[in-house]
């Protein structure tokens, strides 16, 4: 596949900044990774949009609306290795996403891990899902999350299945972390062309999430979970992602559970393409987002 200027100017931009050798030390260096945070988002990006903000347990909830007549809500959960985020990144995709939907988003900012564990972050997730509840039907619900957002989205949908609570309408899962424990043989393989990720510097920060050093459980590794009873479930798949392998196993217990589910998978794409600024490659999966959310 021909690839554009834009994505080889993405990868420039990525080795230059260092980011895969941020993600190949260990202990990962969380205050360093924490730099590129952006709690809140600048007036100016959203000056057309009203934004409010309030807490739900230890969750920043910001939301953001171009309509108080918005029908739906899409929860962003949004990715960072359970150590960090949101980003920049984050907050220009939630920009499209509201001016061309009619969604009022709300960006969950989640407690991080070392200073918070797995189930700690679970029962926020749980919480801001139980409290859209109370604002919106079901069937009005969108979750989308990207890389361990979309672990605690996966996550969380197995708990509402398990306690029959009523499932969002979809859910869009983007580069999702499927298993903590980073055991599968074809990461070494992938490893070597991940532009972003490397398996030493993830690993640890799954360490600094996970429950009793229990990197198994479903909470962070939601491939041990079941799939069956999904809602309708969207993954956009990143090849040149240490996270493939992976998302390709989830997809496959996904078919198998016969959930009505959508794959796109980029080819040659780094983790959480969708997501990254400039390329070309992503504004197209962005769009290819939005036209989800408005049909």
């Amino acid at each position: 596949m021909k690839h554009s200027l834009t994505y080889y100017i993405t990868l420039l931009v990525i080795k230059l900044k260092g980011v895969k050798k941020d993600f190949s030390r260990d202990p990962i260096d969380v205050k360093k990774i924490r730099k590129e945070d952006v709690h809140h988002p600048n007036k100016r990006v959203f000056r057309q949009n009203k934004v409010s903000n309030f807490n739900i347990l230890n969750t920043s909830i910001t939301q953001i609306t171009k309509s108080e007549k918005a029908e739906h809500l899409l929860i962003f959960i949004h990715g960072g290795a359970f150590i960090s985020g949101p980003a920049k990144h984050h907050w220009d995709s939630i920009k499209e996403i509201v001016t061309k939907t009619n969604h009022t988003v709300w960006m969950c900012d989640y407690p991080k891990a070392p200073e918070n564990k797995i189930a700690e972050i679970s029962e926020n997730i749980d919480l801001v899902y139980s409290t859209a509840l109370e604002k919106y039907q079901a069937k009005q619900i969108t979750l989308i999350g990207d890389s361990v957002g979309g672990t605690l989205i996966t996550a969380l949908t197995q708990r509402l299945i398990n306690n029959k609570i009523e499932l969002p309408n979809k859910i869009i899962l983007v580069s999702p972390v499927m298993d903590a424990t980073m055991s599968n043989p074809q990461i070494y393989k992938i490893d070597k062309i991940d532009p972003m990720l490397s398996k030493v510097g993830v690993l640890s920060a799954k360490k600094m999430c996970a429950e009793n050093d229990d990197l198994k459980n479903v909470m962070i590794s939601p491939i041990n979970g079941s799939f069956d009873h999904f809602p309708k479930t969207i993954l956009f798949l990143a090849k040149n992602d240490i996270t493939y392998p992976d998302q390709q196993l989830a997809a496959q217990k996904l078919i198998k559970a016969k959930v009505n589910i959508k794959v796109i998978e980029g080819d040659g794409m780094p983790h959480i393409w969708p997501f990254l600024p400039v390329m070309k490659e992503a504004k197209k999966a962005l769009k290819e987002i939005i036209d989800i959310l408005n049909n």
